[in-house]
C-alpha cells in the first residue's frame, strides 16, 4: 500500500485549514482542467442540438401560438448562451476554487424546504423536480464512482469525509449550476424542459466518464488506490433477544436512517416526510387514546393480547366496501364521502367479518395509512383551491386510494406514482377549470365522474389502471385547454379591434375639434361634423390610415366646411364658391362611405349645408339656425357605448399617495395574473388577460376563457383599497398530495403539542 493510504491525522484546527495540501497543488489544478474541459465539450453538445430539437418540437407544436414561441425560443437561446455557458463554467469553477481552498459551499447545491416551496410558482417547483430527479439518477448509476471520488477528494483535502454534496463534482452541483446560470435568461418552463432535458442527456450522463477519469488520475497520483467500494445495506430491524441469549452487537458499518426533525418545517425528502407522519400519528394516538379500565393508555385497536388482522383481510373488506360504492355511487357521487362515517362502516364491516369480533386489532402500520389517506382526502375537502363539484367527486376515491396505500406506500413517496399523479391532475383541473357552472365546468366535472367511477368499478390492484386514466384525462384536459386558449384569444382580439376603434374615434374627435376651435358655426355645420363626419375620419383612418392622402383630405373637408360656416370677406366668400364644388362632392363621397345614407338624404343634408353657407354669408343667422335636419345617429357611438365619450381614463381628480403607489404597481401587473373579486354575491376568480393603453382599461376573463369584465386601472386600485379585490394564486404551487402531505404533519406537529419553528426560527 502507498503510504498515501493512510488517513490524515485529525490534528485539525479549523475548517480553514483544511484545503488541499500544498504539495497536491498541481493535482488540484489537473483535476480541475480535466473536469472543466470535460463540462465545456458537453455544455456545448447541449446547445448545438437545442436548434435542431426546438425546430422538430415547432414541425409538431399544436397551435401557431405554441408553434411561435419554439422559433423565438431558437433565437433568444443563441443570444443567451455565452452569458448561460460563463455563468455555468464560473458557478463550477467557483465551487472547485472555494473547495481546494478549505470552504464546502453547501448552500450553492441546496434544496428548497416544503415551506418554501409553498410560496413559489409552479414553474419553480417543476423546476427543482426535474433537477433534483437528473441529480438522483447519477447518484444511482454512479454509486461506485461518487464512493470513491469522495473519499478521495476528502482525503486529499484532509477532511473526515464529505457530506453527499459537498463534492465540487457531485450531481446536485452540476446539475444546480445549470440551473443557476439560466435564472438570468427569460426561457418559458416549456422550454427550461427541453434544455434540462438535452443537459441530462449530454452533461449528466457524462459524468459517468468524468468520474472515473477523475478517479483514475488521482489513483495515478496515489491517492488510495486500493479503496474498495461496499454497497451500504438499510439498517434490519432488531430481532428480539430470546431468553438466555447474547444480545447482538450493533453492526456499526450499516448506514443509520438519517434523524427527522419533529419540532422543524415538513422534510422536503418524502421518505422522511412519511416517516416523520407515522411518528407523529404514534405519538397523538398515544395523547388522544381515552383512559382504560385496565390502565393501559393505548388506544382499543393496538392493545396488546390481540390479533392483528393481516393485510387480506384488510383488502377484502375494502373490497366488499368498493364494491358497494360502485353499485351505489350514480345516486352517491352528488353528495361527498365522510371519512368518520367511512371509518366507522370500515371496523363494522371488519368485525363482522372477524371469527372474534372485537378481539382482533390494526396494526400501526394499518392505522398509519388509514388516518394518513383519511386526512389527505378531508385536506381536499378544506382546500380553498377546489371548487365544491370537485371536493364532492374527488371524495370518493377515498376508498380505492385506501387500498392503494395499503398495497403500496409508494403512493405517498413517489412523485411519479401513476394513482398520485392522477389526483394530483384531477385537483390541478378542478382549480384551473371547475366551479364556474358553464359548459367546460360541467364537461370537467363528467369527466372527473367517468375517471371515479372506472377506478371505483375496475381497480383490483393494477396500476396500469391509473395510467391509462391518467392519459386521457391528461387528453381530455390538453383539449380543454385549447379550447379556453382559443376563447381566450378571441376575447382579445375582440377587445383589441375595439380599442383599435376607440383610438381612430379619439383621433377623429380631436381632428373634429382642431377644425371648430375657435369658430362660431351654426348647429347644422357643429352637428354634422361632430357626429357624422367623425365616422368618416373613423373609416378612413382605419381602411387607409392616418397618414394616408385619403385621411388628409377627410381632415381639410372638416377645416373647409367649418370655416364655410363663418363671416367671410369678399377674398374668402370667392375662395368658397371656388372650393364649394369639390367639397360638396368629397362630402357625399364619405357619407356614401359611411352606408345607411340614401342618395335623396344626401342630397337633402348637402342642400341644407349650402344653404347654412349662405345664410352665414348674407348675414341671416337667424335662417341658418332653423336648418336642423335629423341626423342619423351614429352607429359608431352606438357600438362603443359609454366608450364613445369617454375613450380612456381620463379621470382629472388626484390620487392619493397610496393610491397612486398602487396603481404604479398595477401598470407592471402580468398578464394571467389572477384576482379575487368580493363584491355581492360568491367571490369570483378572474384571470387579467389585457391591458388596454389607450383606455388603461384591464379585461377579465373567467376559468373558461370567456370575457367577464373590463375595469379602469384607477377602478381596480380603488377596489384593491377597499378591500374588495386582491391578487391570488388559484393553483398553488406545489401539486395537491405534496401540498397535503406537508399540511398534515403541520397539523399533527400542533396536535401533539410540538412548539414548531419556522424559516427564520421564531416560534410558532
Amino acid at each position: 500500500m502507498s503510504i498515501k493510504d493512510t488517513p490524515p491525522s485529525p490534528a485539525i484546527s479549523t475548517l480553514a485549514s483544511r484545503g488541499i495540501q500544498p504539495r497536491f497543488g498541481a493535482l488540484g489544478q489537473s483535476l480541475r482542467r480535466l473536469a472543466m474541459n470535460r463540462l465545456a465539450e458537453h455544455l456545448g453538445i447541449v446547445f448545438a442540438q437545442a436548434d435542431d430539437t426546438l425546430f422538430e418540437c415547432a414541425q409538431s407544436a399544436e397551435n401557431n401560438q405554441v408553434q411561435a414561441l419554439f422559433f423565438d425560443s431558437m433565437q433568444d437561446i443563441r443570444k443567451q448562451r455565452p452569458l448561460i455557458e460563463r455563468s455555468y463554467h464560473q458557478f463550477v469553477g467557483n465551487r472547485f476554487d472555494a473547495f481546494l481552498g478549505g470552504i464546502v459551499a453547501e448552500e450553492a447545491a441546496a434544496q428548497p424546504s416544503p415551506e418554501e416551496l409553498s410560496l413559489v410558482g409552479n414553474e419553480d417547483y417543476e423546476e427543482t423536480l426535474q433537477i433534483n430527479a437528473m441529480a438522483g439518477r447519477v447518484k444511482e448509476r454512479c454509486a461506485s464512482s461518487l464512493y470513491g471520488l469522495d473519499r478521495r477528494l476528502a482525503w486529499l483535502t484532509e477532511r473526515p469525509e464529505l457530506h453527499e454534496d459537498s463534492s465540487p463534482f457531485a450531481p446536485a452541483v452540476i446539475a444546480q449550476g445549470f440551473r443557476e446560470a439560466m435564472t438570468s435568461s427569460p426561457f418559458p418552463l416549456r422550454i427550461k424542459t427541453i434544455l434540462y432535458t438535452l443537459f441530462e442527456q449530454h452533461v449528466m450522463f457524462g459524468l459517468d466518464s468524468l468520474y472515473d477519469a477523475l478517479n483514475q488520475r488521482l489513483v495515478e497520483d496515489g491517492i488510495l488506490p486500493e479503496l474498495k467500494y461496499t454497497p451500504q445495506r438499510a439498517a434490519q430491524p432488531a430481532r428480539p433477544a430470546t431468553p438466555g441469549s447474547t444480545p447482538a452487537k450493533a453492526d456499526t458499518s450499516q448506514a443509520l436512517p438519517q434523524p427527522v426533525d419533529l419540532d422543524g418545517a415538513p422534510p422536503q425528502d418524502p421518505a422522511l416526510l412519511l416517516r416523520g407522519l407515522t411518528v407523529l400519528l404514534s405519538e397523538q394516538r398515544r395523547l388522544s387514546a381515552p383512559a382504560m379500565n385496565d390502565g393501559q393508555d393505548e388506544a382499543p385497536e393496538t392493545l396488546p393480547g390481540k390479533r392483528s388482522f393481516s393485510a387480506d383481510e384488510l383488502i377484502e373488506v375494502l373490497n366488499r366496501l368498493q364494491a358497494e360504492m360502485a353499485e351505489e355511487l350514480g345516486q352517491r357521487i352528488t353528495q361527498p364521502q365522510d371519512v368518520e362515517t367511512f371509518r366507522d362502516g370500515l371496523r363494522q364491516q371488519l368485525d363482522a367479518g372477524s371469527t372474534q369480533p372485537g378481539a382482533q386489532k390494526l396494526t400501526e402500520e394499518q392505522l398509519d395509512i388509514i388516518d394518513l389517506v383519511g386526512m389527505l382526502f378531508e385536506f381536499i375537502r378544506d382546500d380553498e383551491n377546489l371548487p365544491d363539484s370537485s371536493k364532492t367527486v374527488l371524495s370518493h376515491l377515498h376508498t380505492p386510494y385506501l387500498k392503494v396505500a395499503l398495497q403500496d406506500k409508494a403512493l405517498f413517496t413517489d412523485h411519479h406514482h401513476p394513482a398520485r399523479r392522477l389526483l394530483n391532475a384531477m385537483a390541478q383541473a378542478g382549480a384551473l377549470y371547475g366551479g364556474d357552472g358553464d359548459g367546460d365546468d360541467q364537461a370537467l366535472l363528467a369527466k372527473q365522474r367517468w375517471v371515479v367511477e372506472q377506478v371505483a368499478r375496475h381497480y383490483r390492484g393494477d396500476m396500469q389502471l391509473f395510467e391509462r386514466l391518467l392519459d386521457e384525462f391528461n387528453d381530455f384536459i390538453a383539449a380543454l385547454r385549447n379550447r379556453v386558449e382559443l376563447r381566450e384569444r378571441r376575447a382579445v382580439e375582440a377587445i383589441k379591434g375595439r380599442e383599435r376603434l376607440l383610438a381612430a374615434r379619439q383621433q377623429a374627435v380631436e381632428a373634429i375639434a382642431r377644425a371648430l376651435d375657435g369658430k362660431v358655426v351654426p348647429s347644422i355645420i357643429s352637428d354634422f361634423l361632430q357626429q357624422t363626419w367623425t365616422d368618416v375620419l373613423v373609416f378612413v383612418s382605419l381602411r387607409h390610415g392616418d397618414q394616408s392622402p385619403q385621411w388628409q383630405r377627410a381632415c381639410e373637408v372638416a377645416q373647409e366646411l367649418a370655416w364655410s360656416g363663418t363671416p367671410l370677406d369678399e377674398e374668402g366668400a370667392e375662395h368658397l364658391q371656388s372650393i364649394r364644388l369639390t367639397m360638396l362632392d368629397d362630402l357625399k363621397k364619405g357619407l356614401e362611405l359611411l352606408g345607411g345614407h340614401h342618395e335623396a338624404g344626401i342630397r337633402r343634408l348637402l342642400q341644407d349645408l349650402v344653404a347654412c353657407q349662405h345664410a352665414v354669408q348674407a348675414n341671416q343667422p337667424q335662417i341658418a339656425a332653423t336648418l336642423n335636419p335629423a341626423l342619423p345617429e351614429s352607429p359608431l357611438g352606438m357600438m362603443l357605448g359609454a366608450d364613445a365619450t369617454l375613450p380612456g381614463d381620463r379621470s382629472s381628480t388626484p390620487l392619493s399617495q397610496g393610491l397612486a403607489a398602487r396603481v404604479q404597481d398595477l401598470e407592471r401587473l402580468e398578464f394571467g395574473t389572477w384576482f379575487e373579486f368580493l363584491g355581492a354575491g360568491q367571490p369570483r376568480l378572474l384571470k387579467v388577460s389585457w391591458f388596454s393603453p389607450t383606455t388603461r382599461n384591464y379585461m377579465f376573463v373567467d376559468h373558461s376563457g370567456q370575457r367577464v369584465a373590463v375595469k379602469p386601472i384607477v377602478e381596480l386600485a380603488q377596489e384593491m383599497e377597499r378591500g374588495e379585490a386582491r391578487i391570488v394564486m388559484p393553483e398553488r404551487g406545489a401539486p395537491l398530495i405534496d401540498r397535503a402531505m406537508s399540511a398534515i404533519f403541520r397539523f399533527l406537529q400542533r396536535l401533539t403539542g410540538r412548539s414548531v419553528k419556522d424559516h427564520q426560527g421564531s416560534e410558532r
